[in-house]
């Protein structure tokens, strides 16, 4: 075979790489180039990483900083197999030095290359974390209760769906799911919301698993870009009965055992199993709570009756006797009286609720 000579350094070569020698070749080849300095903006509150104009979730700070140097990282397109080592090293908490390695093959020929780079970290607030502080939403979310106030209870369940909900609406990318402030009013409980669709799965949430309604109604605000923006409104209505609450029904009284998409109850007069939906007991007539249950004398037991003690004038009285009952005559049971009679219940009723 013959040999050429390189025209660079003179040197016997059996092929030239652009004119040139392997060797002149390669002396000036750059296989990366990394700027000495890259400045990134980490959010101090959240950690999110600017770039390209946006914030990103990323992770923590050292992925922050990878994925900085690997999108300044420049590799020369004739490189193939490439593989890319990068170390990053914490000099303080606002400066890493990053040494980036690469392997590649060039025109047949293995190359290896490093460089190393200084990234300085700028701890700020970004666009949510600064809208989040300062207050902003696109929704409310009013907890009501049809015909009464909520409960403590029902309150501090419905705020914690709201924050669950929130902080997994975040992680599948919608920024805007926070709560900015929480306002206790007389009749329930507001929720000031960032993001207007994570705020209506909020309210499908809460009433699938504690049962009423919500309606939304837009408030125009401004505009934006010629659009119109709008503030949304979800006023949410618990059930208006719950679990304990003794209520008449079509001339039965029943006693609600669970309320959400539907209502189950049992019948205080014969025991029968009670299944019906919150909009169809609208109208109904909450007559007690077996928390008011008071103890009295069970005096004798018949067939399908028992005589107990009225709590109030201590006459005796007769009442249906309860399904399952086992109580024995001279004890103390636990009733219920309201304007309907009185009711003879469970001692396990009456300790739960309590």
């Amino acid at each position: 075979m013959n040999s050429i000579t390189c025209p660079k350094c003179g040197r016997e070569c059996n092929i030239l790489f652009d004119s040139v020698c392997k060797d002149c070749f390669f002396e000036t080849f750059k296989l990366i180039e990394l700027p000495l300095v890259l400045h990134i903006r980490i959010c101090s509150s959240c950690g999110a990483y600017f770039h390209r104009s946006k914030w990103e979730d990323i992770g923590n700070v050292e992925d922050v900083v990878l994925k900085a140097v690997e999108k300044a990282l420049f590799i020369h397109n004739e490189a193939g197999d490439v593989e890319i080592y990068i170390e990053p090293r914490e000099i303080t908490p606002f400066i890493y030095m990053v040494r980036a390695e690469v392997d590649a093959v060039v025109r047949g020929e293995p190359i290896h290359a490093e460089a190393e780079t200084e990234v300085r970290i700028q701890r700020t607030a970004c666009d949510i974390c600064s809208r989040e502080s300062g207050g902003y939403f696109e929704a409310i979310i009013q907890i009501r209760a049809a015909g009464r106030f909520p409960t403590e209870e029902e309150k501090r369940r419905c705020s914690a769906i709201a924050r669950e909900t929130m902080e997994s609406m975040r992680k599948k990318g919608d920024r805007l799911a926070f709560i900015s402030d929480v306002l206790e009013q007389k009749e329930g409980t507001d929720l000031y919301m960032g993001s207007m669709n994570a705020s209506r799965q909020v309210c499908r949430l809460i009433t699938s698993e504690m049962g009423g309604s919500f309606a939304e109604s837009p408030t125009l605000v401004g505009m934006k870009d010629g659009k119109n923006v709008y503030r949304i409104t979800y006023a949410i209505r618990l059930p208006e009965f719950r679990s304990g609450d003794v209520i008449r029904f079509r001339g039965r009284i029943i006693q609600i055992k669970s309320s959400g998409k539907k209502v189950n109850g049992i019948s205080l007069e014969d025991g029968s199993r009670f299944i019906s939906t919150p909009e169809e007991l609208r109208g109904a007539e909450k007559v007690a709570n077996i928390g008011d249950a008071v103890p009295t004398v069970l005096v004798s037991i018949e067939e399908n009756a028992i005589l107990v003690l009225d709590p109030e004038t201590y006459e005796t009285v007769a009442i249906k006797r309860p399904v399952l009952f086992n109580a024995e005559a001279g004890s103390e049971i636990p009733v219920l009286k309201t304007a309907y009679g009185i009711f003879a219940l469970a001692s396990s009723e009456t300790s739960q609720a309590r």
